[in-house]
């Protein structure tokens, strides 16, 4: 059967706490994966069982084992797909982070369909006997830095931590004139747009907070290159921030003018990644495209 084991170190912890709480709250491991833990004695610590409420401190080990049957979907119903290779900009035991092309889908929408990035990583990580799992996505247009986990054990944790900002990405796009200042934040509430069910549109139909902080980084006559950095993440976020300012990005189908079929200039270009379990950061670069060469 298959396991996925992890040996834990304890720190940074101000008082002992109760192992079930350390899960929970430190390492932030849902309940229901806590449940099987305890009841089949699958946390050690020191080497020995002990009770889930007994205390615990900085300098004792943690010993974790999860099997196959502790999830509801051990194995995400991806089609491996090797028609396309993949760009690895980091891979550990847990999570690959890969260099999305634009064009591509993150994942499957349909049975049975593929041509996604997802279903690439599946064909990249059975040949390790492992599985592709989706952690988070990127637009179809949009390319750069993509979290893939390689096991059910941190899907939960690595969408956690993304969704509460642990995990920070930091974008780069090309948008259309100049900029009157430097840097900015935008904090328009997005919702739906009743005209276009695509579309997402500021003040629209159930609109939600939304926080995007820009740096101009270099500027020509016609457009400017700028960094990104997303406080909330709603669909189409960047792109409709950076439309509602008269800054759209370059060939965006969608939120701007995209006369001549050109690739939509957002690239995910910086990722701070926090590894579960472990929590220390990894900081991950993602090169721009060669088509952003001709706007610097």
């Amino acid at each position: 059967m298959q396991k996925w084991h992890y040996l834990v170190p304890i720190k940074d912890l101000s008082e002992p706490i109760s192992i079930k709480e350390y899960l929970k709250k430190h390492l932030l491991i849902p309940k229901h994966f806590i449940y099987p833990l305890r009841r089949e004695k699958r946390v050690l610590v020191n080497q020995k069982y002990i009770t889930m409420n007994s205390l615990v401190n900085n300098g004792d080990e943690i010993e974790l084992t999860f099997i196959k049957d502790d999830f509801t979907l051990p194995v995400q119903n991806l089609i491996a797909d090797d028609s396309h290779s993949i760009d690895v900009l980091y891979e550990d035991d847990d999570i690959l982070v890969v260099n999305k092309p634009a064009g591509y889908k993150t994942h499957p929408n349909q049975p049975g369909e593929v041509n996604t990035v997802l279903n690439f990583c599946e064909a990249y990580l059975n040949e390790k006997n492992q599985h592709a799992y989706m952690i988070h996505r990127l637009d179809q247009q949009t390319s750069g830095a993509l979290i893939v986990g390689k096991n059910p054990v941190v899907v939960p944790i690595l969408v956690r931590l993304i969704k509460d900002k642990v995990i920070n990405r930091i974008y780069t796009a090309v948008v259309n004139g100049q900029f009157k200042q430097l840097n900015g934040v935008i904090e328009s509430p997005i919702g739906l747009d009743p005209d276009d069910k695509r579309k997402r549109k500021i003040d629209g139909i159930n609109p939600l907070s939304a926080k995007t902080a820009y740096l101009v980084l270099s500027t020509t006559e016609q457009h400017s290159i700028v960094q990104l950095k997303l406080f909330t993440g709603r669909t189409h976020q960047l792109r409709v921030h950076l439309a509602s300012i008269n800054h759209p990005i370059v060939g965006d189908p969608l939120y701007g003018q995209n006369l001549n079929n050109q690739q939509m200039l957002l690239h995910s270009t910086q990722l701070h990644l926090v590894r579960p379990f472990y929590f220390d950061t990894i900081n991950i670069n993602a090169p721009l495209p060669n088509q952003f060469n001709q706007y610097t």
